[in-house]
């Protein structure tokens, strides 16, 4: 999840031919370093994330939010729907 230079909130696209209307999703985060941000930083930037939007045969939405002030560069979030 890529929140630029810094931002409240960031949303992100998965392709995932395989969902359906009746599929369900979720997201976490996946506290691992990036270019940007270190594992500590994904659990110290106090970040929620939820997935929705199912769009059938094509993919959700991963949406994250950062729920004190600013998150900054890119974060590794988990996925899966069934």
């Amino acid at each position: 999840m890529d929140f630029g230079a810094g931002a409240t909130d960031a949303t992100a696209f998965v392709s995932a031919t395989g969902v359906s209307s009746g599929s369900m999703v979720e997201a976490w985060i996946v506290p691992a370093d990036t270019a940007t941000n270190t594992a500590d930083n994904h659990w110290f930037d106090s970040l929620a994330v939820m997935a929705g939007n199912v769009v059938p045969g094509s993919g959700f939405t991963i949406y994250a939010k950062c729920t004190e002030g600013l998150a900054h560069g890119t974060f590794n979030i988990g996925w899966v729907h069934t």
